[in-house]
């Protein structure tokens, strides 16, 4: 059994797709990021990090319990772990590069682009260029490596591809104010619509919809989400 530690976020987006595509057994535990759930001791223990998404394995290596934290040593321990959606050998160094730079690049760079267009004040023109910028500039990147191949890696569909599709998902919110966000991006568009429209991913999106999350935006939840903000506490 796989405890899968989500919030419904791009990055647990992408282990969700890869359990319902294997068919793993998994058990849901939400971790409401707007209430701070994430900087409990109990997840503390998991990821001390205090990011979502975490798996706990409890058929681990050896038999024992595994912990892993960070979408992509994820979807890398659970390729390795089940043997599929790892592409073939031949093509291991591409998985590895394109992962990395999804990694390092496209999901931190759209993340910081969503911040600074939907979540900080208003005001600072300079990021909000910055990383739009950028983050448009990683899906060209993206696309144009689309341009000559069906999926990330080449021939097949791997973990690759779902890392990716957690992130192009909101590509919408990256691209605030575009009506047709992956419009530019045509040969993002039709893989993704090919991704999207995988019976796993409809599966995927609808992870954690039992749960009621908190909405982002008051106070709390900015401390929550955003405590490097804020001075420490007194002791």
């Amino acid at each position: 059994m796989i405890r899968f530690y989500f919030h419904p976020t791009p990055n647990p987006a992408k282990v969700a797709l890869f359990l319902e595509e294997t068919g793993l057994p998994y058990e849901i535990v939400s971790v409401d990021t707007a209430k701070g759930e994430q900087h409990l001791p109990a997840f503390r223990a998991i990821n001390p990090n205090g990011k979502v998404p975490a798996i706990v394995d409890t058929e681990g290596p050896g038999g024992g319990e595994a912990r892993v934290f960070d979408s992509t040593a994820i979807l890398l321990y659970l390729a390795e772990k089940t043997g599929r959606f790892g592409g073939d050998p031949k093509d291991r160094p591409e998985l590895l590069s394109w992962l990395l730079f999804l990694a390092s690049g496209l999901g931190p760079f759209s993340g910081q682009a969503v911040h600074f267009q939907h979540a900080a004040p208003e005001g600072l023109g300079y990021a909000v260029n910055r990383y739009r910028r950028e983050a448009e500039r990683h899906y060209q990147v993206l696309d144009d490596l689309l341009a000559t191949r069906p999926y990330v890696t080449g021939a097949d569909y791997t973990i690759a591809d779902m890392s990716a599709w957690g992130w192009i998902g909101r590509a919408s919110r990256v691209l605030k104010g575009e009506d047709d966000p992956l419009a530019r991006f045509p040969h993002i568009k039709r893989w993704f619509a090919e991704i999207d429209a995988r019976p796993a991913a409809a599966r995927a999106r609808e992870v954690g919809k039992d749960h009621t999350f908190k909405a982002s935006g008051d106070e709390a939840s900015r401390r929550a989400l955003f405590p490097s903000n804020y001075p420490p506490a007194a002791e």
